[in-house]
């Protein structure tokens, strides 16, 4: 059967997948904390049909191999954390980090473990619980325990070091001590997607012994500030998205046509008989 059949049929697939990637990243284009994310290819084992000769003194010289190439495969399908623009909104409980680190929550005081997030989309519950839109708890730094404002607190702000500062109704601050915790993991593209603008840690994104919640802005650490009143946005670029889909779409048919075509040349090999 001719290589080229399985050669065109390889690249339909990845060509497929590359697609299915870019819907995903113009869907999430409006998505709090998104992450665009791309796919890399590498080409599958070559078969040798000629060996190679190496060169004999001043006699002769060498003669390469010739291989011929079976297709394409996924190498992999990498998320890009590089940061997204920030929107203002000025809600004082709408935080993104300015750099590295992810925030930690998790769905309840019981659940072993935290995920992480970048979306800073914040509110405040009925139990006077800093929680995200999805209900789960912001959890802060040091201890990892879940932020609880104070119900004598009638107004806050928060610090670029991710303090909760009260404000009285004569405007002076007092520091409460409670500090928005924030994670930083050595390899951000190890971790795992679980929905929900949510992330897993994974053994190669991070030794889970070394997973803390630390606090924001710190050089140490090397954690992002934090600022108050703005949202990060989608990192996604529709621009090059759609030049993206366009170069897999003509990926996608090229391959087709080999498919087409070698099958034709596979017709005309049954109507030798003839």
């Amino acid at each position: 059967m001719l290589r080229s059949l399985y050669s065109g049929v390889s690249g339909m697939r990845g060509f497929q997948t590359k697609l299915d990637v870019i819907g995903n990243n113009i869907a999430n284009v409006n998505t709090v904390g998104f992450k665009g994310s791309r796919v890399m290819f590498k080409d599958i084992l070559s078969q040798t049909v000629a060996g190679l000769t190496a060169p004999n003194g001043n006699t002769t010289g060498g003669v390469n191999a010739m291989q011929v190439g079976l297709g394409v495969a996924m190498a992999a399908i990498d998320t890009l954390h590089t940061p997204g623009s920030a929107q203002t909104t000025n809600v004082p409980t709408d935080v993104r980090i300015d750099g590295d680190g992810f925030f930690a929550v998790k769905t309840d005081e019981g659940q072993n473990g935290f995920y992480l997030t970048r979306a800073g989309n914040f509110t405040v519950d009925a139990q006077h619980n800093l929680v995200n839109s999805d209900g789960m708890l912001v959890l802060s730094a040091g201890d990892a325990t879940p932020i609880v404002i104070d119900p004598a607190i009638t107004a806050f702000s928060i610090s670029k070091d991710g303090q909760i500062i009260a404000v009285d109704s004569q405007g002076n601050t007092t520091q409460t001590g409670q500090f928005i915790g924030v994670v930083k993991v050595t390899n951000p593209g190890g971790l795992e997607k679980i929905g929900g603008n949510l992330y897993m840690n994974t053994p190669n994104s991070e030794d889970p012994a070394n997973l803390l919640v630390s606090q924001a802005n710190d050089t140490t650490v090397g954690t992002g500030a934090i600022i108050s009143g703005q949202l990060e946005m989608s990192n996604v670029d529709l621009t090059n998205e759609f030049t993206e889909m366009i170069v897999a779409q003509r990926g996608f048919q090229a391959n087709a046509r080999i498919i087409t075509t070698s099958d034709e040349v596979l017709q005309e090999i049954v109507n030798l008989k003839h």
